[in-house]
């Protein structure tokens, strides 16, 4: 149940106090409009909706570099695994080295504790090991295994580029902005149209739960946009892309 309110932070917090200072103020001044809430949709809910449809496509993206990286990585085991040139010991280190990899990777993504260069070493001792034992594997074996490694080192620069590199930075901070100001533009129009002989509690639970609503979605947009760290619902489940799962 507690995942349910991962949505709600520090950020949440700072809006309730916004939305119940504004309020408060426009009651106490008589701070009155009537603007066209059009507005609002360009300022903020377009370029929010943007933002959580990019940090979704991200999501989808890495699902389907992790799928080919670990599918990859199962052929190239297997294809050592029956080859019957090949001894016990041998076919044995070849599958410690393929481990190694997806548990490397699959730790950088989740929990930064590794460097892509641990990575790129680990992919590195396929080819190791197969120039160490070209007196058992054939030309045709080696074009094999390379044509797999293509898919995955194609997989983990593509997780790597999106590990790295996030939704633009400008467009969060600008809607993280109006999302704060909100309450200052919306709170005066709802008076109007409510009208100060109407209760006054009614502005507050408009206000809060507009403003409760927008920074949900940017908070969500938050977490979507970093699939791989298991804070938020809909993070991608590392596990699950384990070798030996």
């Amino acid at each position: 149940m507690n995942r349910y309110f991962s949505i709600i932070n520090k950020r949440t917090l700072y809006t309730l106090i916004i939305s119940l200072a504004v309020p408060y103020l426009a009651y106490e001044l008589e701070i009155v409009y009537n603007i066209d809430l059009t507005l609002i949709s360009i300022a903020i809910i377009f370029p929010l909706v943007f933002a959580i449809r990019g940090a979704f496509r991200r999501r989808e993206k890495a699902l389907e570099h992790l799928s080919r990286f670990r599918g990859s990585l199962n052929v190239i085991k297997s294809c050592f695994a029956t080859n019957a040139k090949l001894s016990d010991e041998k076919k044995k280190e070849i599958e410690l080295i393929i481990n190694e990899i997806s548990d490397n990777l699959l730790d950088y993504l989740q929990n930064n504790s590794r460097k892509i260069q641990e990575i790129d070493d680990s992919v590195n001792k396929i080819e190791r090991f197969i120039l160490a034992n070209e007196d058992v594997i054939s030309g045709g074996f080696k074009l094999k295994i390379f044509g797999f490694m293509r898919s995955v080192n194609e997989g983990i620069e593509n997780l790597e580029a999106i590990h790295t590199h996030r939704t633009p930075i400008s467009l969060k901070a600008y809607c993280k902005i109006f999302i704060y100001i909100f309450p200052l533009i919306y709170t005066p129009t709802i008076i109007n149209k409510i009208g100060f002989e109407e209760p006054e509690w009614i502005t507050y639970f408009v206000v809060i739960v507009s403003e409760f609503i927008l920074i949900s979605l940017y908070n969500i947009q938050d977490q979507m946009e970093y699939p791989f760290d298991n804070d938020g619902l809909d993070d991608i489940k590392l596990d699950n892309f384990k070798l030996n799962r």
